[in-house]
C-alpha cells in the first residue's frame, strides 16, 4: 500500500468517526433526557451517587445514571455495531466479494494474500462466534480445493483482524480461534495491512483530532437537569 492509499484511509476514517460515531453518540446522549431510558436499581442508585459524588442529591443520582452510559456502554456499543460500515466506508478499496470475508489484502510483512474477517476489539465475540468464524474459513478453503479457482490458493491465509488492542488483551474466545487461524490485533494488524509500522498511532491521532473538536458538556448538563426533574 502506497502513501496515497494510506492517507486515503486516514481521511475516510476521520469522516467515518465524525459521521457515524460522534453523531450517534450525541443522538444517544440526547435520548437520556427521558428517565424511561434507564432501568434504575433502587438498591444501588443512592449508594453510587454518594460513592462518586459525595451525597445523594437528585443531581448526583442523575450523574450516576448518565455518566456510565455516555462514557462507557453507549459509545463502545456504537463503535462495535459500526464495524461493517467501517469496512465499507474506510476499507472499501480492500472489500471482499467472498462470503464470510470482509477484506482481502497482501500482507506487507510476509507477502501472502490474507482473507480477513474484521472485528472491532479484543473482547467482541462470544463462544458461539468461534464456530461461526471457523466454519466461514473452512468453507473458503474447501471452495479453493474443490473448484480449483484461479484466484484461490489452497494454502490461503484466513485471519481475524482486530482494529485495536494488544495480543495480551485477547479474550479466551479469540485465543481459541488463534490456535487454528491467526488473530492479528492492533498495531500488528495495521502494519501488515498498510506496510507502515506507525499507521496505528496515526489512526489514533486522527480520532484524537476529532475529539478536540467535540465539547458536549452543555448537552450533558442539560440531560442531567432534565433527569433531576423526573427523579
Amino acid at each position: 500500500m502506497n502513501k496515497e492509499e494510506r492517507l486515503e484511509i486516514l481521511a475516510k476514517a476521520k469522516l467515518f468517526f465524525k459521521k457515524n460515531i460522534v453523531a450517534n453518540h450525541i443522538k444517544n446522549t440526547k435520548k437520556l433526557k427521558k428517565i424511561k431510558e434507564f432501568i434504575i436499581n433502587p438498591f444501588l442508585v443512592n449508594y453510587l451517587a454518594n460513592f462518586a459524588f459525595g451525597n445523594t442529591s437528585k443531581e448526583n443520582m442523575a450523574k450516576a445514571l448518565v455518566y456510565p452510559r455516555i462514557l462507557g456502554t453507549s459509545i463502545n456499543t456504537s463503535f462495535g455495531t459500526q464495524i461493517q460500515t467501517f469496512c465499507c466506508e474506510v476499507l472499501s478499496g480492500l472489500a471482499s466479494t467472498t462470503t464470510g470475508i470482509d477484506i482481502e489484502f497482501i500482507d506487507a510483512l510476509d507477502g501472502r494474500k490474507k482473507y480477513c474477517q474484521i472485528k472491532s476489539g479484543p473482547n467482541t465475540i462470544n463462544y458461539a462466534d468461534i464456530t461461526s468464524i471457523k466454519e466461514d474459513f473452512k468453507s473458503i478453503k474447501n471452495l479453493a480445493r474443490t473448484n480449483h479457482l484461479p484466484n484461490f490458493n489452497p494454502n490461503i491465509d484466513c485471519i481475524v483482524g482486530i482494529l485495536y488492542g494488544t495480543e495480551k488483551d485477547l479474550s479466551q474466545f479469540y485465543r481459541t480461534i488463534n490456535e487454528e487461524y491467526p488473530v492479528i490485533i492492533g498495531q500488528d494488524f495495521w502494519h501488515r495491512l498498510t506496510g507502515d509500522e506507525n499507521f496505528y498511532n496515526e489512526l489514533i491521532a486522527t480520532f484524537v483530532s476529532i475529539a478536540d473538536e467535540v465539547d458536549s458538556t452543555d448537552l450533558i448538563n442539560e440531560v442531567i437537569q432534565e433527569l433531576v426533574k423526573q427523579l
